[in-house]
């Protein structure tokens, strides 16, 4: 026991993180090395984490709906009760959504000498890929890589974007922009303020891209995919593959929420409820870690 106590005393935490940080391959680095127990820099300080077995369907908006009042008062009800809603007949076609998750698939699954290109710890640069933002502040590292672009109001060149996804990362942040117009001239009337408020106030302008990807997890119940947090920017549109994995805290637990084919999930974030003086909530969420991958999925923020 004493020994134990010594060990786990002296394990040094920093070199790990740095050893795995300048591989610049990520976690689908350590998954394609064949690795079969997660390293102890992504296990989670509670060791076994609970997963629940409860799920929740979120509201479901029908955007194409022509009874504009109904709309408006489905988005106020979500957004102050759950902060979570989804969207259907929201404008984007299937096959555009079906293409950003191929796209991003595709940019994780390249070779991974052309992904250590845009591997950066910068967040200026136009396109930054790594593993964990926050890989040297956080006390567990997270089962996840990504890439991002802030596609608006200033993106980057094209020709700097990602080749195997560059087309389709231009034309799916376009739609979401598009999206995300007409979702904050329905929230503003849903506070009860004139359609263009929000947008006024440019709410709208601002865009990133997240391209997530979440390697299969030899030992899901020791990490996460994404820990617990709320989104910091004005709102989030969520597009997930068919596996899933969101869960979100509703009535003090946690609670699946299933993907639905074709439907966006929104979500409430901090300056958002900021501005509504909390009317409207920004609600914890997080990702499990899952045995199948690799799942990817769309963040797309506005912020």
């Amino acid at each position: 026991m004493a020994l134990a106590k010594t060990i786990a005393s002296i394990y040094d935490r920093a070199t790990d993180l740095k050893s795995f940080d300048q591989t610049k391959s990520g976690v689908q680095g350590l998954v394609d090395a064949g690795i079969k127990q997660v390293p102890r820099i992504f296990i989670n300080q509670w060791k076994s984490i609970r997963k629940t077995s409860n799920s929740l369907e979120l509201p479901v908006v029908d955007l194409g709906s022509t009874d504009r009042a109904l709309t408006i008062e489905k988005i106020r009800m979500a957004s102050e009760k759950m902060g979570f809603f989804q969207v259907v007949n929201h404008g984007i076609p299937l096959s555009v959504m079906n293409e950003a998750l191929q796209g991003v698939r595709r940019f994780h699954e390249q070779d991974v000498e052309i992904k250590k290109r845009f591997y950066t710890r910068d967040a200026s640069r136009p396109v930054v890929y790594n593993s964990n933002f926050d890989l040297y502040t956080s006390p567990t590292a997270n089962w996840r890589d990504t890439f991002f672009s802030f596609m608006a109001p200033s993106p980057p060149p094209p020709e700097e974007l990602p080749e195997v996804c560059r087309d389709i990362q231009i034309e799916y942040s376009n739609q979401v922009l598009k999206l995300g117009g007409l979702l904050f001239r329905l929230i503003s009337e849903a506070l009860g303020l004139k359609p263009s408020y929000l947008g006024d106030l440019d709410c709208d302008k601002g865009l990133a891209f997240f391209g997530h990807c979440y390697p299969a997890c030899p030992q899901p119940d020791l990490t996460m995919g994404t820990t617990k947090h709320t989104d910091t920017g004005f709102l989030t549109v969520l597009l997930q593959d068919d596996i899933g994995g969101l869960q979100i805290l509703h009535q003090n637990q946690w609670v699946d929420v299933p993907p639905t084919p074709g439907a966006l999930v929104i979500n409430i974030g901090d300056l958002l409820q900021m501005m509504s003086n909390d009317k409207l909530k920004s609600v914890e969420h997080r990702v499990v870690a899952n045995e199948k991958g690799p799942r990817v999925r769309v963040f797309s923020a506005a912020r």
